[in-house]
Protein backbone atom coordinates (compact mmCIF):
# COMPACT_ATOMS: atom_id res chain seq x y z
CA UNK A 1 0.00 0.00 0.00
CA UNK A 2 2.92 2.31 0.83
CA UNK A 3 4.47 1.89 -2.96
CA UNK A 4 0.99 3.00 -4.28
CA UNK A 5 1.33 6.29 -2.33
CA UNK A 6 4.72 6.81 -3.10
CA UNK A 7 3.93 5.83 -6.95
CA UNK A 8 0.60 7.51 -7.11
CA UNK A 9 2.06 9.23 -11.03
CA UNK A 10 3.46 5.71 -12.07
CA UNK A 11 -0.23 3.75 -10.96
CA UNK A 12 -2.21 6.50 -12.66
CA UNK A 13 -0.15 6.78 -15.84
CA UNK A 14 -0.30 2.60 -15.59
CA UNK A 15 -4.38 2.94 -15.72
CA UNK A 16 -5.01 5.86 -18.14
CA UNK A 17 -2.99 3.63 -20.82
CA UNK A 18 -4.54 0.75 -19.94
CA UNK A 19 -7.92 2.67 -20.84
CA UNK A 20 -6.74 3.63 -24.02
CA UNK A 21 -5.75 0.78 -25.07
CA UNK A 22 -9.43 -0.85 -24.21
CA UNK A 23 -11.03 2.30 -25.81
CA UNK A 24 -11.34 0.49 -29.24
CA UNK A 25 -12.72 -2.73 -28.35
CA UNK A 26 -15.44 -0.96 -26.38
CA UNK A 27 -16.60 1.70 -28.90
CA UNK A 28 -16.50 -1.20 -31.47
CA UNK A 29 -18.71 -3.79 -29.92
CA UNK A 30 -21.23 -0.87 -28.70
CA UNK A 31 -21.34 0.12 -32.20
CA UNK A 32 -21.97 -3.53 -33.52
CA UNK A 33 -18.26 -4.53 -34.99
CA UNK A 34 -17.82 -5.16 -38.78
CA UNK A 35 -17.80 -8.66 -40.00
CA UNK A 36 -14.90 -10.51 -41.33
CA UNK A 37 -15.00 -12.13 -44.80
CA UNK A 38 -14.75 -14.97 -42.88
CA UNK A 39 -17.24 -14.48 -40.06
CA UNK A 40 -19.84 -12.97 -43.19
CA UNK A 41 -19.45 -16.79 -45.02
CA UNK A 42 -20.15 -18.55 -41.73
CA UNK A 43 -23.02 -16.51 -40.94
CA UNK A 44 -24.40 -17.31 -44.60
CA UNK A 45 -23.60 -20.67 -44.09
CA UNK A 46 -24.74 -21.53 -40.61
CA UNK A 47 -27.70 -18.84 -39.91
CA UNK A 48 -28.97 -18.31 -43.84
CA UNK A 49 -27.86 -14.65 -43.31
CA UNK A 50 -29.05 -12.61 -46.30
CA UNK A 51 -27.04 -10.17 -48.20
CA UNK A 52 -27.85 -7.14 -49.32
CA UNK A 53 -25.84 -4.38 -51.52
CA UNK A 54 -25.97 -0.96 -50.73
CA UNK A 55 -24.47 0.43 -53.77
CA UNK A 56 -26.22 1.96 -56.54
CA UNK A 57 -27.79 0.02 -59.12
CA UNK A 58 -24.73 1.00 -61.29
CA UNK A 59 -22.02 0.03 -59.22
CA UNK A 60 -24.44 -3.85 -58.47
CA UNK A 61 -24.49 -3.93 -62.34
CA UNK A 62 -20.33 -3.55 -62.36
CA UNK A 63 -19.58 -6.55 -59.53
CA UNK A 64 -21.44 -7.39 -56.50
CA UNK A 65 -21.07 -10.69 -53.84
CA UNK A 66 -22.17 -13.25 -55.31
CA UNK A 67 -26.32 -13.65 -54.41
CA UNK A 68 -26.26 -10.46 -52.97
CA UNK A 69 -29.74 -8.48 -53.69
CA UNK A 70 -29.57 -4.79 -54.22
CA UNK A 71 -31.03 -2.04 -52.12
CA UNK A 72 -29.50 1.21 -52.56
CA UNK A 73 -28.83 2.75 -49.42
CA UNK A 74 -31.17 5.98 -50.01
CA UNK A 75 -34.38 3.43 -50.32
CA UNK A 76 -33.44 1.42 -47.88
CA UNK A 77 -36.26 2.00 -45.81
CA UNK A 78 -39.52 0.08 -46.49
CA UNK A 79 -37.76 -1.17 -49.15
CA UNK A 80 -39.93 -4.60 -50.37
CA UNK A 81 -36.70 -6.64 -50.54
CA UNK A 82 -36.00 -6.47 -47.25
CA UNK A 83 -36.82 -9.98 -45.48
CA UNK A 84 -39.89 -9.81 -43.26
CA UNK A 85 -38.22 -12.20 -40.62
CA UNK A 86 -36.33 -9.39 -38.18
CA UNK A 87 -34.33 -12.14 -36.55
CA UNK A 88 -32.48 -13.46 -39.55
CA UNK A 89 -28.90 -11.87 -39.83
CA UNK A 90 -28.32 -9.52 -42.37
CA UNK A 91 -24.69 -9.04 -43.79
CA UNK A 92 -24.61 -5.59 -45.74
CA UNK A 93 -22.11 -5.00 -48.34
CA UNK A 94 -20.83 -1.54 -50.38
CA UNK A 95 -17.68 -0.98 -52.27
CA UNK A 96 -15.79 0.13 -48.90
CA UNK A 97 -17.96 -0.70 -46.15
CA UNK A 98 -19.01 3.25 -44.75
CA UNK A 99 -22.24 2.78 -46.54
CA UNK A 100 -22.80 -0.38 -45.31
CA UNK A 101 -22.01 1.05 -41.50
CA UNK A 102 -25.02 3.77 -42.13
CA UNK A 103 -26.86 1.02 -43.58
CA UNK A 104 -26.84 -0.98 -40.53
CA UNK A 105 -27.21 1.41 -38.05
CA UNK A 106 -30.44 2.72 -39.96
CA UNK A 107 -31.62 -1.20 -40.22
CA UNK A 108 -30.82 -1.66 -36.24
CA UNK A 109 -33.31 1.27 -35.60
CA UNK A 110 -36.30 -0.85 -37.96
CA UNK A 111 -35.78 -3.84 -36.04
CA UNK A 112 -33.15 -5.98 -37.76
CA UNK A 113 -30.82 -6.32 -34.61
CA UNK A 114 -28.60 -8.89 -36.55
CA UNK A 115 -27.86 -6.30 -39.48
CA UNK A 116 -24.06 -6.05 -39.51
CA UNK A 117 -21.78 -4.62 -42.19
CA UNK A 118 -18.92 -6.04 -44.09
CA UNK A 119 -15.40 -4.33 -42.90
CA UNK A 120 -13.67 -3.75 -46.44
CA UNK A 121 -16.84 -3.96 -48.15
CA UNK A 122 -16.31 -5.55 -51.81
CA UNK A 123 -12.49 -5.23 -52.14
CA UNK A 124 -11.94 -7.27 -48.68
CA UNK A 125 -14.50 -9.87 -50.67
CA UNK A 126 -12.60 -9.61 -53.55
CA UNK A 127 -9.10 -9.99 -52.06
CA UNK A 128 -10.62 -12.93 -49.99
CA UNK A 129 -11.06 -14.72 -53.20
CA UNK A 130 -14.76 -15.01 -52.83
CA UNK A 131 -17.19 -15.46 -55.32
CA UNK A 132 -18.49 -12.23 -57.11
CA UNK A 133 -21.18 -11.93 -59.98
CA UNK A 134 -21.94 -8.87 -62.59
CA UNK A 135 -25.24 -8.31 -64.00
CA UNK A 136 -25.75 -8.11 -67.67
CA UNK A 137 -25.66 -4.60 -69.37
Amino acid sequence: MNFLLENWILVLAALASGGMLLWPTLVSSSQGAMLSTAEAVQLINREKAVLIDVCEPTEFAAAHVAGARNIPLASLEGHKSLPSNKTLPLVLVCQSGARAARAAATLRKLGYEKAQPLAGGLKSWREANLPIEKSAA
